[in-house]
């Protein structure tokens, strides 16, 4: 699990209750804030224009599901990637690209193993780049297609919030002749305006923002293994191999795996 999404989330849950009770006499004055009509127009109507917007009903609660990709740790990271490619690199120059295929069943990722296992099959390096670049522009789709989702629902909750306002603003100029129903009344319209606020700013704006940096993380680290592939594919040293994917790195990390280099064998 993600500990900074988790953190974060409850985090600024607590900042708003905290908001709420300072001052104040007693916990009760949260049910202030807790109004199921205001719930039902705000939070009903984001996701039921979100719904529209969706190519269907399975994709829409696909991507209601997706919020869980935000509490999980990527498996991988980039240089756990570059060694198995220094690794694979090394088999390659001792034993020949054949001996890969057996090298491949110790590899977890997926799309690591395909472009392996192309390399095995002796596919032409342009065609194994083509296959894999084809790949990795369909996950990328399927990302900004989830991320979609999460930023037009933070955009509709505020507006479903003013349109939950205007309601209240409504019932209560038709009571304007009732004074002691004006306050009430005011404070049930703001109620959906502070919902749609939530929902945009505590959810789905740090969800998008999460799935993005993800979403980059994932497409770098495959890029990796798309560069690492090919050049083992190509004959070159592994010390230079090593070097080159050393380039998708901060200066901090390429410093991290200075003595995790490449085994140059040559």
């Amino acid at each position: 699990m993600d500990l900074a999404s988790i953190v974060g989330l409850i985090l600024c849950l607590v900042v708003v209750v905290y908001g709420i009770l300072v001052g104040q006499s007693g916990i009760s004055i949260l049910m202030n804030f807790v109004d199921v009509p205001s719930v039902f127009i705000t939070l009903g109507g984001a996701l039921c224009c979100v719904l529209i917007m969706s190519p269907s009903l399975k994709g829409f609660l696909g991507n209601l599901k997706s919020f869980t990709l935000v509490l999980k740790v990527l498996p991988s990271n980039e240089e756990e990637t570059i060694q198995t490619i220094i690794d694979l690199s090394n088999v390659a120059r001792k034993e020949g690209l054949l001996a890969l295929e057996e090298a491949a069943n110790g590899v977890d990722d997926e799309f690591l193993k395909k472009g392996v296992l192309l390399i095995v099959d002796g596919t032409d390096p342009e065609l194994v780049r083509s296959i894999l670049e084809t790949e990795l522009s369909c996950i990328e789709s399927r990302h900004s297609s989830t991320i979609s989702f999460w930023d037009s629902l933070g955009a509709m909750g505020p507006a479903w919030g003013m349109i939950g306002t205007l309601i209240g603003l409504v019932n209560m100029l038709k009571k304007l002749d009732d004074a002691s129903s004006i306050g009430p009344n005011m404070a049930v319209a703001l109620i959906t305006t502070f919902y749609g606020a939530m929902l945009a700013n505590w959810i789905c704006i740090p969800v998008v923002s999460k799935l993005k940096s993800n979403n980059a993380q994932e497409i770098m680290i495959k890029e990796v293994m798309v560069e690492g592939l090919l050049s083992i594919q190509a004959g070159e040293n592994p010390r230079v191999i090593e070097e080159k994917l050393k380039s998708f790195l901060s200066p901090s990390r390429r410093a991290a795996m200075k003595e995790q280099g490449g085994e140059d064998v040559g």
